[in-house]
């Protein structure tokens, strides 16, 4: 494999000997580390058939292979993330060789390393409120009867119903509105700094329902526990359940949300 050098992230001094591991990056290849005035970058080789800039423009585009990539990336961070706070960069950060490495931590290093300073021994924790969608059998019903015996609902019952259901669909985003809000209140006082993402389009990511809360939550590994049983007290809200909402928690995660005030 030549030469190119892709870099994960970049991490303070730690033990490395936790990482002694079968880990393998991107292309198989297991990452090693390279030291810079105190700071470490995670990197691997990788194919110039690959990523070299113009192979690499073609590859982005490729979805199979940009998931496979990614994967192979976030199993790094995930890794760093278990023993230290890495700061990750960007998908795809490629250099040529060793010394574009250096010059790239030449340059960043007082934001690396401020960034370190603040967030050393913090993990990131993910929290999703989603609002089902409501039933469909009303409006089901109203339809098939208005089909099979459309002379006994006249136009202006038809209007009344419809009226009703908006009401209804309004009141119940209203009401996840607050519980949301509400949440974040709460784990935002839990947490150490917070960040309110734009709502997930549920057609890309999949996820059922309505995104009303996604958020980040800036978290000490020590406090992570009481954080997690907080969450997932509000999961089991039989109150929340009944309403139609769904509280989702992910991570620990590297501190994603939280690196570019510095880095």
């Amino acid at each position: 494999m030549t030469g190119l050098r892709y870099v994960y992230a970049v991490c303070g001094p730690f033990d490395t000997a936790a990482l002694r591991t079968r880990l393998t990056g991107i292309a198989g290849a297991p990452p090693e580390l390279l030291e810079h005035r105190g700071l470490f970058a995670v990197v691997g080789p990788v194919p110039e058939e690959d990523f070299a800039e113009e192979p690499l423009r073609r590859r982005l585009e490729d979805l199979d292979w940009l998931t496979v990539t990614a994967r192979a990336h976030q199993s790094v961070i995930d890794a760093l993330t278990a023993v230290t706070t890495p700061l990750p960069l960007r998908l795809a950060t490629v250099f040529r060789d060793d010394d574009g490495v250096r010059a790239m931590m030449e340059e960043r290093g007082d934001g690396f390393r401020r960034a370190l300073d603040r967030l050393d021994g913090r993990v990131e924790w993910g929290v999703k409120v989603f609002l089902e969608k409501a039933e469909e059998a009303d409006e089901e019903s109203v339809s098939s009867s208005a089909s099979s015996a459309s002379s006994a609902i006249t136009g202006r019952d038809y209007l009344r119903q419809r009226r009703r259901r908006a009401r209804m669909n309004e009141d119940r985003w209203q009401r996840a509105e607050m519980f949301a809000s509400e949440l974040h209140r709460v784990l935002s006082g839990r947490a150490e700094d917070c960040r309110l993402h734009a709502p997930q389009n549920s057609a890309l990511s999949g996820a059922t329902g309505q995104n009303v809360l996604n958020a980040a939550y800036l978290v000490a590994r020590g406090d992570s526990e009481e954080f997690v049983e907080l969450v997932d007290r509000t999961k089991s809200d039989p109150d929340a359940a009944t309403s139609g909402l769904r509280v989702e928690l992910t991570g620990p995660w590297a501190v994603y949300s939280f690196t570019g005030e510095d880095a």
